[in-house]
């Protein structure tokens, strides 16, 4: 934490909602200026279980990220990453379309032994985040089964298989997220977002799709920032009509919507105060439906990460939601499937 206070006078707090590489540079940015009054919200409907352990692909994502562990090549996993498990696993003819480094082994096998024993992914996750040295509380969606389920011209696929096996070939049809209507949120995030301190809500520049919307399909979540007396603020993921990380433009295409900021606006209706997007597209800012920030959203190196969440930042406590907004119709609704 730097003691840039300005951005938050007080001891007021904001909670981000995030998945996967996009979403953590932005949080890691937010932790250097907030610290411990930041709660990272995580997506954690692409959890699989895969070769008997509990894999949690975004929640350890953030986990590296904020620890200063992650590898800034791959953009995922920790860097200086051996491999002996993968190869000898290939000699004896294992599943080895899911990279499982060394070093990231300890994290979901002794994942998997406290979840076998009872423990929530809550407890375990902020128990995590505490041995790594992380300031912000890192707090998944859930504790229920979630589930990214991928529809494709060649099937339903879930979210690993069609992101990592397939490397998202296949055209997406509809997304759906299996559980939805029976997940819970946390008591934790619950109180993240109900705390007296909380002063601003952020939705990272993860996949809307496939990041945000199972975030938002938990039971109560959209509702809750419908009626948050506090600013909502999204960072837009797209930049010139592209999205530079990750399958977004590509799933965009698919299911026939536009690339743009102004789609963005649309999907996340009713929930927004306001978008904060890149300085290369405020020229169409003006037709956005809510109150637009420019700002450089290409996150290269920490000091853009740290420049971006000071943008949003100050956005949001610029920002004041008025009494009409509360209890305003959700124009989009997440696709809830409970099989």
């Amino acid at each position: 934490m730097n003691g840039r206070s300005q951005y938050l006078p007080g001891q007021g707090r904001v909670v981000a909602l995030c998945g996967g590489v996009g979403g953590a540079k932005l949080a890691v940015g937010l932790q250097h200026v907030l610290g411990e009054r930041l709660s990272v919200v995580v997506n954690v409907a692409d959890d699989f279980e895969h070769l008997g352990l509990h894999i949690s692909p975004d929640l350890d994502t953030v986990l590296y990220t904020l620890a200063g562990l992650s590898d800034p090549v791959r953009g995922w996993g920790r860097f200086d990453e051996t491999w002996n498990f993968m190869e000898a696993l290939k000699q004896i003819g294992g599943e080895t379309w899911f990279l499982l480094g060394d070093r990231d082994m300890a994290m979901h096998i002794e994942r998997t032994r406290r979840r076998v024993s009872g423990e929530s992914l809550t407890i375990i996750t902020s128990d995590f985040a505490h041995r790594l040295g992380i300031s912000s509380a890192v707090l998944p969606v859930t504790n229920d089964r979630l589930s990214t389920i991928v529809d494709t011209t060649e099937g339903e696929l879930e979210f690993q298989r069609y992101f990592v096996e397939r490397r998202c070939e296949p055209l997406v049809k509809q997304i759906r997220f299996s559980g939805a209507q029976s997940a819970r949120l946390s008591e934790e995030v619950l109180a993240s977002l109900d705390g007296d301190d909380l002063r601003l809500i952020i939705l990272c520049p993860s996949n809307p799709y496939l990041s945000i919307d199972p975030i938002l399909a938990v039971p109560g979540m959209a509702e809750k920032l419908r009626a948050a007396c506090v600013p909502v603020v999204a960072i837009s993921p797209i930049i010139g009509g592209q999205a530079i990380k990750g399958p977004t433009r590509k799933i965009m295409d698919e299911l026939g919507v536009e690339p743009s900021n102004a789609e963005i606006s649309r999907h996340y209706a009713g929930l927004l105060d306001g978008l904060v997007i890149d300085t290369a597209d405020a020229a169409g800012a003006g037709h956005l439906g809510v109150d637009v920030q420019a700002a450089p959203t290409l996150m290269t190196d920490m000091q853009s990460k740290i420049t971006l969440a000071e943008h949003a930042l100050a956005f949001g406590e610029s920002l004041r939601v008025t009494p009409e907004r509360r209890g305003r119709p959700l124009r989009r609704e997440a696709h809830h499937d409970d099989t």
